[in-house]
């Protein structure tokens, strides 16, 4: 059910919301955080708010839209009330802001905003600068954007580095879950060696590239590379060199990966490109700090631009062994009679000679 308010308060919304409650059944005791989602009135408002709705089967939640309009236009709010199968298992609010309105949305969330319970902000698209000081983002617990979305991600990666603050997030780590499973998975199996390089392999402007070898970064203490593909959508290839051989874990086309390591047979995993409902759904998952993500980031600015090769002294055992008989075939052939003894001139005929001369 769909119910429009056109030029309206948050207080005939709130009282709209509580004559729906009783008359309809639809009840907002079950909630277990609100979710604020911040855009600009588009088609894509659309998708966010889809998005939210399926994420809200696993987070029962209230789902506030703030879609800013025109900002030249005369100061207006219009909201629409969505419950029932139009909402998921969650009420929508879209707040529509027109004219000075737009740029005093947090005014216009607080009286909407469900007593007791966590707020968490979503940036589909662009996010501020400094998320933690927007005036959407000083309420909520978690601040949750997507650089991938941004004009420039890579840029946009780097101001999110830039001005991180405990309790913000980014779509594009929330996307390397199943690469970080299988990886770890990988290391998990025998032969249990040291990894001594890693190279990440992906699109020039994909984030997720850039987090994951800061994620190697952070984590193996090792020199790591970030190539660019010439082909392929997002995280490409990714190689850790150990000392037996590489682990090799290959997705040319965005949908089915293949993992190689020594001594085990080739293996093929599904690693489809995971979709913003599931990044989301994962994201309300948890509203502490993710120091994990915090580490990935911050250890960007390590990674080598480039593939980077393995230290010379980790060199897989063959090519040391290849050498060796090399260096035996100098020695000298080793026998097992004694090698014969020059005679040596006795004392005694040393002195007749020398008596006779």
């Amino acid at each position: 059910m769909i119910i429009d308010l056109p030029s309206t308060t948050t207080a005939q919304v709130n009282s709209k919301l509580v004559e729906v409650r009783e008359t309809g059944g639809a009840v907002a005791l079950g909630r277990v955080l609100t979710l604020v989602i911040v855009t600009d009135d588009s088609a894509k408002t659309e998708d966010a708010i889809q998005a939210a709705n399926e994420a809200s089967r696993e987070h029962p939640c209230r789902v506030i839209v703030l879609a800013r309009g025109a900002r030249k236009a005369a100061a207006r709010l219009d909201a629409q009330i969505r419950v029932g199968g139009d909402a998921g298992a969650s009420d929508v609010i879209v707040l529509r802001l027109y004219g000075p309105l737009a740029d005093q949305a947090a005014s216009c969330v607080v009286p909407l905003l469900l007593p007791d319970a966590p707020v968490v902000a979503w940036w589909p698209s662009e996010a501020p600068d400094v998320p933690s000081e927007d005036s959407i983002g000083q309420l909520a617990t978690r601040r949750i954007t997507d650089s991938a979305a941004e004009k420039n991600p890579i840029k946009a990666l780097e101001q999110r580095r830039k001005s991180y603050s405990d309790g913000d997030s980014d779509l594009a780590w929330t996307r390397l879950t199943n690469w970080r499973a299988q990886l770890a998975s990988a290391l998990d199996l025998p032969p249990y060696e040291k990894v001594t390089a890693a190279n990440v392999v992906g699109e020039a402007d994909s984030p997720s590239s850039e987090l994951l070898a800061g994620w190697f970064a952070s984590r193996l203490n090792v020199p790591v590379g970030r190539a660019k593909a010439t082909s392929g959508e997002g995280i490409v290839q990714v190689t850790l060199q150990r000392r037996s051989g590489a682990v090799d874990l290959v997705r040319p086309d965005a949908k089915t990966g293949t993992l190689t390591q020594p001594g085990q047979p080739d293996r093929r995993i599904a690693l489809q490109r995971r979709s913003v409902r599931d990044c989301l759904a994962e994201e309300l998952r948890r509203l502490d700090p993710d120091e994990i993500y915090k580490d990935a980031l911050m250890a960007v600015p390590k990674v080598t631009k480039g593939r980077v090769a393995a230290p010379a002294s980790s060199k897989p055992a063959a090519k040391a062994a290849a050498k060796a008989p090399a260096k035996a075939a100098k020695a000298p052939a080793a026998t097992d009679e004694a090698p014969e003894a020059k005679p040596k001139r006795s004392s005694s005929k040393k002195a007749t000679a020398k008596a006779e001369s």
